[in-house]
């Protein structure tokens, strides 16, 4: 039995928990979640990372790629100004394909040779890369969507592409463009197989170009301008003749025929004006082919000044066979590629989304030789 005093202290004991309880449960149950002060909400104001990536391309003095690039060994200048390289890395490159099929203006372009050439690109590429094909005539076409997988693009391929008419280089870069928007900035590339000539506008064409730089892509292109160059040459040249050899032609041919006309007499007269010509020509021939020459020498020029301006090559082989092991040629650069980053030391969020700074990127380490873009669309970095 308890005592009086140690029963009363109990009772007491259990009264002050019980109301401490009810309190603490009045609180929680009553009393709204903290506003955060002012203070606090600066603390905890999101934090951007600006970061700027740059495709470069590293090889010796023989043209053989350089498999260990380090941060220390790169030298990056933005505007006159040097930057603190962050990383050197690889990563799975985003290719896409821009496969050229009209005809009518050049006449080598065959799609079975811009197929093949296409297959050997996809052949050559690491196993992680995505992969995209768009053919273009008139207007582009879209062979095959973003894929890891190879071999469905090249199915793809195969299946899909054929002879157009007419080259609106333009408009296909433009559609590309798009498509690698949907990928990763850093490692994007466009391998364009075509001969360079456009059937858009100067505007149209400036437009393209605009877009294609701001996406930060990296443009390579395989060229049939050179053998449809020497393809027209050999088909405007004039036939070789010694002198007299047409007369002489002309004389055997009426050898026997009338033995009253001495060699050479044709009808009731002198031989008329064009015995001895041997050549006949199309004036609208002749006319398409100076055009086709023109427009390939053209597109020669600014596909040169574009890909320098990317970090791209402009590649014009002499024959099918070389086209084609050039593919492969496209895919071993692309994927010896490393994505060399920093972070600008004039910050990206303060500058006009349009603006372009100009990029230098050198090597310092003796016998290594790096290619890269030559600037940058801050936007495009964003």
């Amino acid at each position: 039995m308890l005592k009086p005093r140690l029963f009363s202290s109990l009772v007491l004991c259990l009264t002050l928990l019980v109301f401490a309880a009810g309190v603490t449960g009045a609180q929680s149950g009553v009393r709204p979640k903290p506003t955060p002060t002012p203070a606090e909400q600066e603390d905890t104001e999101e934090v951007f990372v600006e970061e700027v990536r740059l495709p470069v391309f590293a090889y010796d003095d023989e043209g053989r790629f350089d498999p260990h690039l380090e941060i220390d060994d790169v030298l990056v200048v933005e505007d006159d100004v040097p930057q603190q390289v962050q990383s050197v890395r690889r990563v799975p490159a985003s290719v896409l394909l821009l496969l050229g099929t009209g005809w009518d203006l050049n006449p080598v372009v065959r799609a079975d040779t811009t197929r093949d050439i296409g297959l050997r690109v996809l052949a050559g590429l690491r196993d992680g890369d995505m992969v995209a094909a768009v053919q273009y005539s008139q207007k582009p076409e879209v062979l095959q969507g973003w894929t890891a997988e190879r071999a469905e693009a090249a199915r793809a391929i195969r299946a899909k592409l054929q002879s157009g008419r007419g080259s609106n280089l333009s408009l296909a870069i433009r559609r590309g463009v798009e498509l690698l928007r949907e990928q990763p900035v850093g490692n994007r590339h466009l391998v364009l197989v075509a001969d360079g000539i456009d059937t858009a506008s100067s505007k149209e064409y400036e437009d393209a170009v605009k877009r294609l730089i701001s996406a930060q892509t990296t443009l390579h292109v395989i060229s049939y301008s050179e053998m449809g160059r020497r393809e027209l040459n050999k088909k405007g040249q004039r036939p070789k003749e010694a002198p007299g050899m047409t007369q002489s032609r002309a004389d055997m041919a009426t050898i026997g025929i009338d033995p009253t006309r001495p060699p050479g007499m044709r009808g009731g007269g002198i031989n008329p004006h064009d015995v001895n010509s041997g050549v006949r020509f199309d004036p609208a021939m002749r006319r398409q082919r100076k055009a086709a020459e023109r427009e390939m020498k053209r597109g020669e020029s600014r596909l040169k000044t574009l890909t320098e301006e990317t970090g791209g090559r402009l590649l014009m082989p002499a024959s099918v066979d070389e086209m084609v092991a050039r593919g492969a040629d496209v895919a071993r650069e692309i994927d010896a590629q490393y994505v060399v980053t920093y972070k600008p030391k004039r910050p990206l969020r303060k500058a006009a989304a349009t603006e372009y700074r100009r990029i230098h990127v050198g090597a310092r380490k003796l016998g290594l030789r790096l290619r890269s873009r030559r600037g940058y669309v801050v936007g495009g970095m964003r």
